[in-house]
């Protein structure tokens, strides 16, 4: 089958040597589509438990029936609510999660349907390549440790290159977790940590990634005060373009490896 051949009329539809990032609006939770220029997919993170329908409609809607790398930063119910939806609806390569058991349901979920469909999940941690080639590379720079107190401090911290392009995805790493990455950071897209809370996008860590761009993924009048005003404002002292979804929906950066294209819902609708 010609990976390229699938048909969508769908207007952010990728071209082939083309790196798209989808940041989704999934609200006060995280969900990042990702077409490879290979032509294959990834996913980090599905929202909460009811936004499975929306992240697979999504990826349904851009005419894939594969996610070949899945990733779950953390066990926290806003990064893999919709995690078990996915894997139920779509034929999945590899599953990418912190080794760090939750007791909620929503996690059980998650591991029911690992189950069901007989598939097995790859510790994500510090040193773990998933994927690399002379142009294209991803790799897991956090957790560096395994003895945090706090459950955001194990997520999986993603940095994935393409030609002269770098995106680093936080999840909901705080400072402690931050500070304890060694790997090079410096990305030009940074998929700001924890919603840009205070606990997280500390000055040394900001100072590491230099990224010209910033992705908030944010609800709208959340209860948590996200993003922090000093976060925003340290940001911008270090020059960064600030997007979020809670006032620009879906956003989609695209990249031949050279250049960055970016798009919103606003744009679109």
């Amino acid at each position: 089958v010609d990976i390229y051949s699938r048909q969508s009329d769908h207007p952010y539809i990728n071209e082939t040597g083309t790196l798209t990032v989808h940041f989704i609006d999934v609200g006060q939770a995280d969900s990042t589509f990702i077409e490879l220029p290979t032509g294959e997919t990834m996913l980090i993170d599905a929202g909460n438990n009811d936004d499975g329908t929306l992240v697979c409609n999504y990826i349904k809607d851009m005419g894939y029936s594969r996610i070949d790398y899945l990733i779950g930063t953390h066990p926290h119910e806003d990064h893999i609510g919709g995690l078990d939806d996915v894997i139920r609806a779509y034929d999945i390569g590899t599953i990418y999660m912190p080794k760090k058991e939750h007791t909620t349901k929503t996690f059980e979920d998650v591991l029911q349907a690992v189950k069901d469909k007989n598939l097995k999940i790859n510790t994500a941690k510090a040193g773990v390549v998933i994927f690399a080639d002379d142009n294209l590379t991803s790799e897991i720079v956090a957790p560096v440790n395994q003895n945090y107190d706090d459950l955001n401090n194990y997520s999986a911290v993603i940095l994935l290159r393409y030609k002269d392009i770098s995106f680093l995805f936080a999840g909901d790493a705080e400072k402690a977790a931050e500070s304890a990455i060694t790997a090079d950071i410096n990305a030009d897209v940074l998929k700001v940590g924890h919603h840009g809370s205070s606990t997280s996008t500390s000055p040394a860590f900001l100072k590491k990634v230099s990224p010209d761009y910033a992705v908030i993924s944010v609800g709208a009048d959340n209860n948590y005060g996200h993003p922090d005003s000093t976060v925003l404002n340290r940001l911008k002292t270090y020059g960064a373009e600030i997007y979020r979804t809670d006032e620009l929906g879906t956003i989609v950066f695209s990249t031949d490896g050279r250049e960055i294209n970016i798009l919103s819902s606003n744009d679109i609708n």
